[in-house]
């Protein structure tokens, strides 16, 4: 049994979190992963409104009696949803760990404090990483080059943003981007961090409420098949290869610097219901990290998260007996 700061953080048995995904994340997932003894994270934002993800939080207490979380994203420019009426469902759903990402949570972190709760900041920098540590926040999860969704614009990957955070932080971390089995669970606690976020690697388990299609393809993709989209618009997504990224990437070649976010609206805007429900592959870009490259079957989760730890313990061990004693 591997015991660190983040487990004794969100009381849970195996330091393992599964991170909000769109159209990933219902209780179905959640509760799967905290019954296996990880944390489990619901969607905030897929659900449409506060009384709709007040209605998912109770089926996922339905489902476990462990602890999970909400991921909040806080989005830029024109979305602009009911993050108080979201927060004020989080709190009477008695969840107490809220996952947040995007935009800096500064804002509304006095209502997650005032009422009990536990907040861990998606961060793709060090320098991000400290203004979470500065706000109040609990701990922070480092997102590296290599995952999906939104990397940044750094370009930093893991091996040399893990080692910088630890070096700068106070707050403990997790490793997020990329990571999918033990070797990585160990590598990223060598580098400081506190344990590790999944996203795309949970997606190719039995429970994950997604199409077949969805998690064929993440058992079909190689560390290859991913592509960076939106980099003109300093958004930067990276998504796994299909007809629709191929137009994408062919606009922004085209278009250049004054590729807008309307060129490529039909490719992006509302596309995860048809793909992560209905299995329309090509229905649009969605986010996919290099780990599929490391995706060879669909397990359980429970079976996923044994197996990793069994994989972090036996290392641990091997290593630890080339230690020589005087």
């Amino acid at each position: 049994m591997i015991k660190t700061k983040i487990t004794e953080l969100f009381e849970i048995e195996h330091p393992i979190v599964q991170g909000g995904m769109h159209y990933v994340g219902f209780a179905e997932m959640a509760a799967a992963v905290s019954n296996a003894g990880g944390l489990g994270i619901i969607t905030g934002l897929t659900q449409p409104s506060p009384k709709d993800l007040a209605n998912e939080i109770g089926r996922c207490h339905e489902m476990t009696d462990k602890p999970f979380g909400v991921n909040l994203t806080f989005l830029p420019g024109f979305a602009n949803p009911d993050y108080p009426g979201y927060i004020k469902s989080i709190v009477d759903g008695g969840v107490k760990i809220v996952e947040t990402a995007g935009r800096s949570p500064e804002k509304f972190m006095p209502l997650l404090k005032e009422a009990g709760i536990k907040v861990i900041h998606k961060c793709t920098s060090v320098r991000h990483s400290l203004k979470a540590e500065k706000i109040g926040c609990d701990a922070a999860s480092v997102d590296g080059f290599e995952c999906g969704g939104h990397p940044g614009e750094d370009d930093i990957p893991n091996m040399i943003l893990l080692p910088r955070a630890a070096e700068e932080l106070s707050i403990p971390f997790i490793a997020s981007g990329g990571m999918g089995n033990g070797q990585q669970l160990v590598a990223a606690m060598a580098m400081g961090a506190e344990g590790i976020n999944m996203g795309t690697r949970f997606i190719a388990t039995k429970e994950a409420p997604v199409h077949e299609n969805v998690k064929q393809a993440l058992v079909n993709a190689s560390e290859l098949d991913t592509e960076l989209i939106m980099r003109p618009l300093r958004n930067t997504e990276r998504v796994l290869k299909n007809e629709a990224v191929n137009r994408i990437l062919e606009k922004e070649k085209t278009l250049g610097d004054n590729v807008q976010i309307q060129d490529i609206f039909g490719e992006v805007a509302g596309v995860y219901p048809k793909i992560m429900q209905e299995g329309t592959m090509d229905a649009g870009a969605w986010s996919c990290g290099m780990v599929a490259g490391l995706i060879h079957d669909i397990p359980t989760c429970k079976e996923l998260i044994d197996r990793i730890i069994q994989e972090a313990e036996d290392i641990i061990n091997r290593q630890t007996a080339l230690i020589k004693t005087a």
